[in-house]
């Protein structure tokens, strides 16, 4: 439950000499060490923040130069006690942050103290080891509170008596206590709109009835069952959150509410009108006998009666995801008619079927994600116009209906990944083969995001991206996927500006960049490229992933080619780099881009021993140094022996040959040489 205090944006700060900042009517002491209110602050401020300090004790005296606060803020203290009058010359106080402290040692003097605030409209009791009963005792004479936050204490049980003054009461915070019984504690705040419950150890809630109430956040507890009170009066619920509790069943909600978000994340409910192994219990009943006095009365239901008898059309966000539905009962969803987003993704759901009565016109965002559908059933007539987001990742489907996006004008993103199928490719000749199952996205001109990650894609020819506007594309995880005609590349070069091919055994010429200029975002990663592809240099790319591949360098001179001009991230890890040959490496340090977000995670391998590029020892570069040299000694010694041999056979044959060639110069000559 937030507090919230004047920013004073745009205005100069002043400090004062006990090292607090002003700004107009604002003071600021966080953190300054004090073990006391300041009295040297200006008499005329309105807020005062003595957070993180180390006061234990608000005496009488403390505030009584600040006739004009409005707000004063002592959380993170050492707070064990407020004396009675504290407040006496502050009575115009409204907002109160007392949060982290230690107000269990003396709570009955500090609720003294409390009681002389009439104006007070928010308090903040957070985390002060407070028991239900003290709280009571602290809140007795509180009735102008419309803001409370009894959050991170060790409240166990509430009943009528906690809050009992409490009738402005708007906002309550419980969150993160023990509390695990509640008794008729809210039914007297008639004005309550706000109630956080969350993270304690509820186990049901039965008979709900408070009808003013607009959030209700019950998660994090250990609730089982949700019954609202069986009533036609209009309940002002707006937000419900059950999530993350143990709920086996659908919450039966209010019959008449303004409910337009539902959230059940992470429950274990399910529906059990109709088993996975194909028994019906759709007419199993249940006697109920009721004895009241003398009267006996009996009462048959029907055990597992799925009708939903509440009054769902303004609903709009709906989460279902993380229980146990395997199946939706027929016309669940049709009482939905506002419904936007609906979340059944981590389910055991094995079909799904878009029917014709439950149109669904308003849903922009469907995800079915994470279940176990072999199948997406599609009347003739079902279509979802509004529909925008699709996620239909990890799960057993090998085609979709045509009639998915025949009418989805609106779909922006599709993710299919981790399902096993193929793409329709460009009509061929009429062929009496029945071709494969397949999904259909070609024309989809809204089309803008697409992620086929883990599919088993084989090839990508037939130019199965036609008539779409792709901005992004995943195509992780398809080992095959690059194999055959790269015709689809064409047809995303106006468009695509962020693609993944990502594990997909990739080599540095299997794939010819320079057609995709409007390219921003490469990943690369997880294939087999032992060199920078060429053809990179022709597009304007701002991140570059090369992690996990076979690079054993960079070009010597990247840092001055127009790849890294425009680059602004370049991922670089986990690459087999040589130590001694990390030139391009120092060359990139030296540029202000691209950043090296993983350039300390950067290795190079010398010898047997990996070490981090980013600072080799001395020795290493010493002996890189002397690598450099011993090449050049073996060039030498290689160069020498051939040099000699050279030399002494011209010796021996010039010695050989002496006689004769002084006698065939003579006789040319015609000249006498003595010998």
């Amino acid at each position: 439950l937030a507090v919230g205090w004047g920013d004073g944006a745009g205005a100069a700060w002043a400090t004062s000499p006990g090292g607090c900042k002003h700004v107009q009517s604002t003071a600021d002491c966080t953190g300054r060490w004090l073990s006391s209110v300041p009295g040297n602050l200006q008499d005329n401020i309105e807020e005062l923040l003595l957070d993180d300090n180390t006061i234990q004790v608000l005496g009488r005296a403390s505030l009584l130069s600040y006739h004009q606060l409005k707000h004063l803020s002592l959380s993170k203290n050492r707070l064990e006690l407020i004396e009675p009058g504290a407040f006496l010359g502050s009575q115009g106080l409204r907002a109160l942050s007392l949060a982290d402290n230690l107000l269990f040692t003396n709570y009955s003097q500090t609720a003294a103290a409390l009681s002389a605030l009439p104006a007070l409209r928010t308090l903040d009791l957070a985390g002060n080891r407070l028991t239900e009963d003290m709280v009571s005792v602290l809140l007795w004479n509180l009735p102008s509170l419309e803001s409370l936050s009894l959050a991170r204490n060790i409240i166990m049980r509430l009943d009528s008596s906690v809050f009992t003054n409490l009738t402005q009461i708007l906002e309550l915070n419980l969150e993160k206590n023990y509390i695990f019984e509640i008794d008729q504690a809210f039914e007297g705040l008639q004005r309550l709109q706000r109630l956080n419950i969350a993270y304690n150890y509820m186990p049901c809630i039965v008979d709900f009835g408070l009808t003013r109430l607009r959030v209700l956040n019950v998660s994090h507890n250990v609730i089982e069952w949700f019954l609202a009170l069986e009533s036609n009066d209009l309940f002002e619920l707006e937000v419900l959150d059950l999530s993350h509790n143990r709920l086996l069943f659908f919450p039966l909600l209010p019959r008449q509410s303004k409910l337009h978000s539902l959230l059940l994340k992470d429950n274990e409910m399910s529906f059990y009108q109709r088993l996975p192994n194909g028994t019906s219990l759709a007419d199993v009943t249940v006697q109920f006998l009721l004895i009241d006095g003398n009267s006996t009365n009996i009462t048959t239901v029907r055990l597992w009666d799925e009708v939903c008898y509440s009054n769902l059309s303004s609903l709009r966000l709906l989460d279902m995801s993380q229980n146990q539905f395997w199946y939706l009962p027929e016309g669940f969803l049709a009482k939905m008619p506002s419904l936007t987003h609906l979340k059944l993704n981590q389910n055991c759901l094995e079909t799904f079927h878009l029917s014709e009565e439950e149109p669904l016109a308003m849903l922009t965002d469907l995800d079915l994600s994470q279940n176990r559908l072999a199948e997406l059933r599609a009347d003739t007539g079902a279509v979802l116009p509004s529909l925008q987001l699709f996620n239909l990742s990890t799960n057993r489907l090998r085609a979709l209906p045509a009639e998915v996006f025949t009418y989805t004008r609106k779909i922006t993103t599709v993710d299919l990944s981790r399902n096993r199928l193929d793409l329709c490719p460009q009509p061929a000749a009429v062929s009496e083969v029945e071709s494969p199952p397949c999904v259909d996205i070609r024309g989809i001109a809204t089309l803008t995001r697409l992620s086929l990650a883990g599919c088993g894609l084989r090839g990508l020819g037939g130019r199965p991206f036609r008539g779409t506007s792709l901005t992004h594309l995943d195509l992780s995880d398809n080992q095959e996927a690059l194999y055959g005609d790269p015709g689809w590349l064409r047809d995303l070069a106006a468009t695509l500006r962020v693609l993944s091919l990502r594990n997909t055994s990739l080599s540095s010429t299997a794939v010819d960049f320079s057609a995709l200029w409007s390219l921003v975002a490469l990943d690369l990663s997880g294939n087999s490229l032992t060199a920078l592809p060429a053809s990179l240099g022709a597009v304007q790319l701002r991140s570059l992933d090369l992690r996990d591949n076979r690079l054993p360098a960079l070009p010597a001179d990247v840092a001055r080619t127009p790849l890294a001009g425009s680059l602004q991230e370049l991922y670089l890890s986990r690459n087999p780099y040589n130590c001694c040959a990390l030139g391009w490496w120092e060359s990139l340090q030296h540029l202000e881009r691209p950043r090296v977000p993983d350039g300390r995670e950067v290795t190079c391998s010398y010898g047997s021993r990996t070490l981090s590029a980013w600072a080799l020892p001395e020795p290493v570069l010493r002996g890189c140094r002397w690598q450099a040299a011993d090449m050049g000694l073996l060039y030498l010694v290689l160069a020498l022996p051939t040099c000699l041999t050279l030399l002494v056979a011209f010796a021996v044959v010039f010695l050989t040959l002496k006689q004769k060639l002084l006698k065939m110069v003579k006789s040319r000559c015609g000249a006498s040489s003595p010998y």
